[in-house]
């Protein structure tokens, strides 16, 4: 079975969902939850970074630069780690997005405001994870041989 890469539209798709799911959420019980904690955002900062380098990584050593070569396997496990940090990031996105629709009514009042700035920030974060992501599994694909692309009379080899 092969992997297919990621489709944006399947992400935009994923966090619509969420974000919609969180504001309904929020309308009934917004009231009771603590100040919207920022200690996420590190994280994901820290990982699109990592995913980001990997990627550029990957994509030189498939492509026969830096230095050693590397194991199929290891591709695998870069391009589901790809895969997966793309959709949780996705998912975090919605979230974000959720509060911020909630919270920009009121930001008239200084919970709403904290939570509006962390949001943003959170939503920031998890977008720059989302690209990374993407560029990561972008990067594990493999390159074409020259005896894989066409012959120099126009014909595909058969």
């Amino acid at each position: 079975m092969t992997m297919k890469p990621t489709k944006v539209r399947t992400l935009a798709l994923a966090a619509l969902v969420c974000a919609v799911l969180a504001w309904l959420l929020l309308r009934l019980i917004y009231a009771s939850l603590p100040p919207l904690p920022w200690t996420g955002v590190p994280a994901l900062v820290l990982l699109a970074v990592a995913e980001a380098v990997s990627g550029w990584n990957v994509r030189a050593r498939l492509r026969g630069g830096g230095g050693t070569k590397i194991a199929p396997i290891a591709v695998a496990r870069m391009a589901a780690l790809a895969k997966a940090s793309s959709l949780a990031a996705a998912l975090i996105s919605g979230l974000a997005v959720g509060f911020l629709v909630y919270v920009l009514g009121s930001l008239d009042k200084p919970s709403f405001r904290t939570d509006a700035v962390t949001a943003s920030v959170t939503l920031g974060s998890a977008m720059a994870l989302m690209a990374a992501a993407l560029y990561l599994e972008q990067g594990c694909r493999v390159p074409s041989r020259p005896d894989d692309e066409e012959e120099e009379g126009g014909e595909p080899p058969r």
